[in-house]
This record gives C-alpha cells, structure tokens and sequence, in this order.
C-alpha cells in the first residue's frame, strides 16, 4: 500500500514537471485543474525542494504575519483574484479553536473562518525575478484559501523564523483530502415572512443568519426577494462600477474570497485595464483580476439597516456560488454615499 502510495506521488510530480517543461508559465492552480488533482496535493510533491509543511495554531500563524512586514495578501475564488501590498496591521481573534474566527484591519483587511483551514506550507521558488517566498493555506479540499506573498522589503529572518517555529514535524506528502458537500437548500420558503424579516434588517450582517434561519442560498434570496430590494442587470456591470468609480474618484469596497477567507479592498481605484475575460485593477498596492468569463448572474441588492439603505452589486458564477461584491465605501454609524446609490440605480 505504501508502495503504492509513493509510486501515486511520484508519478504526479512526474506529469507536473512534464506540464511546466510545456507550459512554463502555467500556474500551480491551472496544473493542478489540468492534472484533476487539489492544488495543495500538487504542491506537497515538492516537500523537500523548497516546499515544508506547517502545523500548529492557524491563530497563532496569523498573528505572527504581523512580523514579517509588508507583504503582498493574496485570496481568490474560481472568479476573481484580490491582491494587496502590506502590512498585517490590526488583528482580532474571536471564538475558540477550531471555530475560530479573526477579523484584520489595516492595509490588509479580512475576515477569515479558520474552521475551513486544514493545510499549510512555506513555499520558496527560484523565479526570473528572482527568490520568491510565500505562506499558503488550504481548505481540506485541498483549495487555496490565502497565499501570503514576501516582498522585497519583507522580513526574511522573521519568515525564517515562522518556518522553523511551525515546520512539521512529520514531512508527509500525502495529504488527508476531503470532499466539501453540497449545502442543503430549500426549495420554496414562507416569502412573505422572508420579505418581513428582509425588510426589518438593521445590519447588513443581519442577512447571513436570515439566510440560515430559511436555509436559503443567496442567489436564491435575490432571485426570490421583489425587486424593490433585488433585481437581475447585465452580467458585465462591474466594468461601469470600476470605470465611473475612477474617473469620479468615488471610494468603493470589493469583498471577494472562498469559504476560508474574504479579503476586502476599501478606497480608490485608478488603473483599469481590460486583458481579454479578465477585467483587472492594477494599483501600486492593489490588484484585482476578475474574469467575466466565469460570471453568469449579477444582481443590484439593497438592505435595509441602523443607517439607512445599503446597496451592493454581487456577481454569481455558474453553480451559484458568490464570485465578488461591490459597495461604496462606509462605516458602521454612517449612511451609505449618494453618488454611490446614483450609480448602482444607472446601472
């Protein structure tokens, strides 16, 4: 069995270095895909040439980011990429292990759910731009929940520091992989009930306990609620959101992540550029990649809360699931910007 096992490995990293040898620039995720394995699988054949494998308190891990400088955040979902330069500023842990939950604020700012987080790894790869040296996590699916990538002002020893503090102790490749089910959503709900709770929200995060009090899925909560508080428009209207909100300079919020992690982006936007499927943001300390190609519904949603009306547009991919969300920029005790309303209503 063991054998076995071990021939299943190295046959793997065989087809991995066969696809980089064609493709040079393939990334990892797009490997893995190709090869019908979890990226974090294929990552662990390279144990030993750069990769190690990390255990320990994912809390813990966290915190100590705060170490390391600036660096760049990394958090992406099948649809769209969020990438900010930074530093682990303000970091707030909540609950017990394992169903922790941390909140970051700061130049990187997340919300992240560390009950999904089940591998991690230090990964230091020889690039044309030189030594690159990342932490990444998965999910025990094996997908990738955040990446945290050093900079050139990062702090080396500190990273070294990390690795050797939360190395495994045991270097296994081979990794306890778990399918993540299905949820289990109704088929009809009380609507007129579900419309009364909708429209007595006081805070948007109100939204997620209604959705499991009526085991609901969001894209089901739009596609039901009347359109006064939700409404289908073109699939492609973030390129009108991000064009009209650099010219005006209007500050917006983007939250996009996967069940591990949402990372936010709270500002300004300046660079847009379109690159085929892909629409992306390319500031010096933010990038956003979101290819269209894998948007299949977008919705204007308003909920009500302590502050008045806050509206969002949400893009869904094709199985439903959230790709990315986009807000005007506000804080909790302020309503929500006028030119920001103007512009979803245009939309």
């Amino acid at each position: 069995m063991e054998s076995t096992a071990t021939d299943n490995l190295q046959s793997l990293k065989n087809s991995w270095e066969n696809l980089k040898r064609d493709n040079p620039k393939m990334r990892i995720r797009d490997a893995a895909h190709t090869l019908g394995v979890p990226e974090a699988e294929l990552l662990a054949t390279q144990l030993g040439e750069g990769v190690t494998r990390l255990e320990g308190s994912w809390s813990e891990m966290l915190n100590a980011f705060k170490k390391l400088g600036k660096v760049m955040a990394l958090t992406r979902n099948d649809g769209c990429v969020l990438e900010h330069k930074g530093n682990f500023q303000k970091i707030e842990i909540h609950g017990t292990a394992p169903n922790e939950v941390a909140t970051v604020i700061g130049p990187i700012e997340q919300r992240i759910f560390f009950s999904s987080w089940k591998f991690g790894f230090s990964v230091v790869q020889d690039t044309p731009r030189g030594t690159m040296r990342s932490l990444q996590f998965f999910d025990k699916a094996g997908e990738a929940i955040l990446k945290v990538y050093l900079q050139e002002k990062s702090n080396i020893q500190a990273y070294e520091e990390f690795v050797f503090q939360y190395a495994a102790a045991y270097q296994s490749p081979e990794l306890e992989i778990e399918s993540i089910p299905e949820p289990t959503n109704a088929e009809d709900i009380d609507l007129a009930s579900f419309t009364h709770d909708w429209e007595n929200m006081k805070d948007t995060h109100d939204f997620f306990g209604m959705l499991r009090k009526y085991k609901v899925s969001r894209l089901d909560a739009v596609k039901w609620i009347d359109d006064k508080w939700a409404y289908e428009i073109d699939r492609l209207s973030a390129r009108k959101i991000l064009d009209k909100a650099a010219v005006s300079k209007l500050p917006i919020m983007i939250f996009a992540g996967n069940r591990g992690n949402i990372q936010i982006h709270q500002g300004k936007v300046r660079t847009i550029r379109q690159m085929g499927d892909w629409l992306n943001v390319l500031d010096p300390d933010f990038n956003m990649h979101l290819d269209e190609n894998k948007i299949a519904k977008a919705f204007v949603v308003h909920k009500n809360t302590a502050d008045g009306l806050v509206s969002s547009v949400e893009l869904f991919d094709e199985s439903g699931e959230m790709i990315a969300q986009f807000f005007g920029l506000r804080k909790p005790g302020l309503a929500q910007l006028p030119q920001w309303k103007e512009l979803v209503d245009n939309l």
